[in-house]
């Protein structure tokens, strides 16, 4: 492995989100490896870095499997290079009324968006602690604040993940690990928004619609952050979404 490589890892790196993210690690120079459960789903986006000059990959892992995580981890900086920067974007956002809640759907929620993300941050800060450098960061979104009718499950793991923020930044902060929490207030342009919210296309031609590139964009800038001014939370709406 060459040390002097540094990996930009995004788990949950989806089609719109990961995805972005992962380009715009690319192109500040880091190897950008993206995780997913299918993997292979990342091939298009891999295809594309690698013919513009970056270096890619993709992995297929399960973020809520303790094994799956620390093997991914320790692929990675075996054979690929030092895992700088890591970003927890998995999703689980499931709209679902509190009695049609069962405890099987509530627990499944829970391990996506929140002991993942625990998984993900521990495993990051063994290999980042004993360097005292790194950077960490968490996608939030909505209900990470604020619990909504029919999102009792999302909004209780989101709630969880964004307590481990902190408390990770606390403690990890005092070893130069950056650890930030992103709160995405709004609807980012996804297949799902575009085929389910009314008036997409006038909110779209109107940047009432997060692009995911736009989006990325805070991601690096974290990461660059010099630490005497380090952001713990951000949060990023569209200029016309209500608070």
């Amino acid at each position: 492995m060459n040390t002097q490589q540094k990996v930009a890892l995004i788990i949950g790196a989806g089609d719109a989100i990961g995805s972005a993210i992962m380009r715009k690690f690319a192109e500040i120079g880091l190897i950008a490896c993206g995780a997913r459960r299918q993997g292979d789903k990342l091939n298009p986006l891999i295809d594309e870095l690698t013919r513009k000059g970056y270096q890619a990959h993709q992995f297929s892992c399960d973020a809520r499997r303790e094994d799956a995580v620390e093997e991914l981890f320790r692929y990675i900086e075996a054979h690929i290079g030092e895992v700088e920067v890591v970003v927890f974007n998995v999703g689980a956002n499931v709209p679902m009324p509190i009695l049609q809640t069962d405890s099987r759907k509530f627990y499944k929620i829970w391990e996506m968006a929140c002991f993942s993300g625990f998984l993900t941050g521990r495993e990051a800060a063994r290999y980042m602690a004993p360097r005292q450098r790194g950077c960490i960061i968490f996608s939030g979104a909505t209900a990470s604040v604020r619990g909504s009718a029919g999102f009792a499950a999302f909004a209780s793991a989101k709630h969880g993940l964004r307590a481990l923020a902190q408390s990770m930044a606390r403690e990890l902060g005092a070893k130069n690990i950056h650890i930030a929490h992103i709160i995405i207030d709004g609807g980012v342009d996804t297949s799902w928004v575009r085929e389910n919210f009314p008036n997409y296309t006038e909110r779209k031609a109107d940047d009432g619609i997060i692009d995911p590139d736009a989006l990325a964009k805070n991601y690096v800038t974290l990461y660059q952050q010099p630490r005497n001014a380090w952001t713990f939370e951000l949060d990023i709406r569209p200029w016309d979404e209500k608070w």
